[in-house]
């Protein structure tokens, strides 16, 4: 990809990066990150080159750990807590949005981990909070991009753009159960609170 002004080829499309401030934000204490990635989810690279400057920012050291299976996420999080991981940033993909949402949802439970996901559903099965595109306007904005290229435009003309709209979503059961006092002016942020 040129940039995202100008991709080139026949790439464009929306992006969409978590933002590890509303982490931080929710554990004010925090120091240290897990970081759960794949290289079977396309925009790996760009959540790894987001998140590196967006740490140091923040103050928090990352401990990244890639997985390719469903297998693999209990090592992982077991890591994470041996290691003293204050919480987790899951990398949205098919694997943990899709097919094991719950499992993710069950070991951070299992090893106390705060966790934030690109998801809303994987915060409805447990987990503890989600800050994400909102998929409703991504997909008219998406319309907005098919139908300039059905109309003649070259994909490689059109500019990628960042997600404007966001959603935070939080489990207060989630929160309770991991001892988590979240913080007010947080709360008042929520798109939706799980109770």
């Amino acid at each position: 990809m040129a940039s995202l002004a100008q991709p080139g080829g026949n790439t464009t499309g929306l992006a969409d990066l978590q933002r590890l401030a509303v982490f931080k934000e929710a554990l004010p204490n925090a120091a240290r990150i897990g970081v759960l990635w794949s290289t079977a989810a396309l925009s790996y690279r760009t959540v790894l080159e987001a998140l590196e400057p967006a740490s140091q920012r923040l103050g928090l050291r990352l401990h990244m750990l890639p997985v390719t299976a469903g297998e693999d996420f209990d090592g992982a999080l077991a890591a994470m807590s041996r290691e003293r991981s204050d919480g987790v940033f899951v990398q949205a993909w098919a694997l943990t949005t899709r097919q094991y949402p719950v499992l993710l949802a069950e070991l951070a439970l299992k090893y106390r981990l705060p966790t934030i996901f690109g998801s809303r559903e994987n915060v409805v099965v447990g987990g503890l909070m989600s800050y994400a595109p909102d998929h409703l306007d991504l997909t008219w904005r998406s319309a907005t991009y098919i139908d300039r290229i059905l109309k003649g435009a070259k994909p490689a003309d059109l500019p990628v753009e960042q997600a404007s709209k966001y959603q935070l979503v939080i489990n207060l059961k989630t929160a309770k159960a991991l001892g988590l006092t979240v913080p007010p002016s947080l709360l008042a942020q929520a798109d939706e609170l799980i109770e």
